[in-house]
């Protein structure tokens, strides 16, 4: 079903189109619409811009076959910006990079992520051996599990007591240990995430 959309607002008959991967979240470009890009979009799937410097319509892979998937349009408030989800094939930049702001298209849980390469940082340099992590990692993934289940057993504990202060920290210090045994596995968090899309959408 065809959305109200004001192209009129701009003399231009145009309006920005911001693309977004639907799984990672990461913004790809910033392209613009007519009338005409946004009905082709619809009928073969594929987003579709108007090219300002070509002033003819643009189908995103017409010539490189890195193809913009439709997977959802949003309009917003004022109805003269529209928010593009997508599957990408391969690169989404001209230059041969992800985004256009040449930004890798990957999985982040914010400060999770963050201290997921944290952790990585701490095994990898050789001048943060003194650290808990290095230290941790020095005695092998057995202590690295040892840890995780007696952390497990500490949540268990204060999950039967009243003291929330304590059973936030003990599911914090769980959720350190369980990164760092991913990490000692060769796994990341996104490797989990995968699993469970996979049995939802299963």
């Amino acid at each position: 079903m065809k959305m109200e959309i004001d192209f009129n607002k701009n003399k231009d008959g145009l309006v920005p189109v911001i693309i977004q991967d639907v799984e990672t979240k990461v913004v790809l470009m910033l392209g613009y619409m007519n009338d005409e890009a946004y009905l082709k979009t619809l009928e073969t799937k594929k987003v579709t811009f108007f090219s300002r410097s070509k002033q003819r319509l643009w189908t995103k892979g017409e010539t490189s076959g890195n193809f913009l998937e439709l997977v959802s349009i949003k309009n917003d408030c004022d109805k003269d910006t529209l928010l593009i989800q997508v599957n990408p094939i391969g690169p989404t930049c001209h230059t041969g990079t992800d985004t256009c702001w040449n930004e890798d298209n990957k999985q982040s849980f914010g400060f999770l992520t963050e201290l997921e390469n944290i952790i990585t940082s701490r095994v990898e340099n050789a001048d943060s051996k003194k650290s808990y992590v290095a230290s941790l990692f020095e005695k092998g993934i057995n202590k690295i599990a040892q840890k995780v289940g007696e952390e497990a057993v500490e949540v268990v504990i204060e999950a039967k007591d009243d003291n929330d202060d304590l059973f936030l920290n003990e599911s914090a210090d769980l959720l350190f240990h369980y990164l760092m045994l991913l990490k000692a596995k060769g796994f990341q968090l996104n490797d989990v995430v995968s699993v469970l899309q996979e049995r939802h959408n299963s």
